[in-house]
């Protein structure tokens, strides 16, 4: 039995007591969910296809007169990370523009960021449907910029993202199966799976191609999943006092979001950051030390892969970490290193992240179990919460007097 079946099978009440009732359970649902979020994204193709086209996303047999517009990708905290995961894969699947804007960005004068005369499709995403730099900047660019189009991707139909805008004009709004709201502070089938539905946007006009995706996808996670368990909880026994995440490309998206879900999850007690491969020669290896943790996403790019194993080498020779986890990797290729799955260099690096996020979930979980804190709710003091609690927003245009 792997240790997260454990977790999973511990009485109803003990894991209440242990804040353990959520997070193992949305950390293990996520295969199924994914396949039942293609079902929904599946029925919910038609409506899409005629608001992309009104967007200016060309379909089949469609050319865009105007061209495509540029693509914002708006989120806040894991949710802009999914943005910053999905960049690659849209503006390569879609040739055109896009990027990835934090709503924390554009709540703050943007005149930099917002062009003017230049058609905008913003695609924002949210678990709660209810961050207020989320709301806030939606309903500020409805006033401001009306020709803007928005699809709005949430997982909770009774959010402001849901019920506030659904029916306005150059707007629409997908809401994702309430099983992948998730009821944990930290954001994880709720990330993967409101990746999954970004991912479905690029695939549009294949959408074979991408069901077939997600299968396999969701069958490598099944197979994974005890060996990943396994050793992340193996690693967590270790009580790391830092863990460095590495990643490229999306996997650098990816290492974004694994440091924060390790950050939240240990209530901070464990310092998680992240960074490129090549970009942690450049000044950030002086912090690296006995103690860190390594977690390393490795490419399935052959020449990105190369670079990646020597830096791992490099690290290895010069003492710099108490212990090496390799993810999409054979255990072999890095000596002394710990291998948390099978080699999964068959799946592209722009369509892995639903993947390469589940070995630090996991990660942060048993860290979080080591450190006798409740992964559920794990900051007692309340620092932070399942939803970033209400604050002023402030008109951009306001005097300064009225600051």
């Amino acid at each position: 039995m792997n240790p997260l079946t454990t977790v999973l099978r511990l009485p109803a009440a003990e894991a209440a007591q242990r804040g353990l009732a959520h997070t193992p359970r949305e950390i293990d649902q996520q295969p199924a969910t994914w396949r039942a979020t293609r079902t929904l994204l599946q029925r919910e193709r038609k409506r899409l296809a005629a608001f992309l086209s009104r967007a200016g996303i060309g379909l089949p047999g469609e050319e865009p007169k105007d061209g495509i517009p540029a693509i914002f990708l708006v989120g806040a905290g894991s949710s802009d990370y999914i943005g910053r995961a999905l960049v690659p894969l849209l503006a390569r699947r879609w040739q055109c523009e896009a990027r990835a804007v934090a709503a924390t960005d554009l709540l703050l004068p943007h005149s930099e960021i917002m062009l003017p005369g230049r058609r905008y499709l913003w695609i924002s995403f949210s678990r709660s449907g209810n961050s207020p730099e989320s709301v806030s900047v939606v309903e500020r660019a409805l006033r401001s910029r009306p020709e803007i189009h928005h699809l709005l991707i949430t997982c909770h139909a009774s959010g402001k993202m849901a019920k506030a805008f659904t029916g306005r004009p150059n707007v629409s709004v997908i809401v994702l199966d309430e099983a992948v709201n998730d009821r944990g502070l930290a954001m994880t089938s709720s990330f993967t799976n409101l990746w999954i539905a970004g991912q479905s946007l690029a695939y549009f006009n294949h959408p074979d191609l991408w069901e077939r995706g997600i299968e396999e996808l969701a069958g490598a996670a099944e197979r994974w999943l005890p060996q990943m368990a396994k050793t992340a909880a193996a690693a967590g026994q270790r009580r790391p006092a830092r863990v460095c995440v590495l990643g490229d490309g999306s996997q650098r998206a990816v290492a974004d979001e694994t440091a924060l879900k390790i950050t939240e999850l240990t209530a901070g007690k464990i310092l998680a950051w992240p960074q490129t491969f090549l970009g942690l020669r450049h000044g950030p290896m002086a912090a690296l030390n006995r103690a860190t943790l390594i977690l390393a996403l490795m490419s399935s790019d052959p020449l990105r892969r190369r670079y990646e194993r020597d830096l791992l080498n490099e690290l290895r020779r010069k003492q710099l970490a108490q212990h090496m986890l390799v993810w999409g990797a054979d255990a072999e290729e890095i000596e002394g290193s710990w291998n948390l799955g099978t080699d999964i260099s068959s799946i592209a690096d722009d369509d892995r992240p639903p993947l390469d996020v589940m070995p630090g979930q996991l990660l942060a979980l048993f860290c979080a179990i080591e450190l006798g804190l409740r992964p559920d709710e794990p900051s007692a003091e309340g620092v932070i919460t399942r939803v970033v609690s209400p604050f002023p927003i402030y008109n951009p245009t306001m005097d300064k007097d009225d600051l």
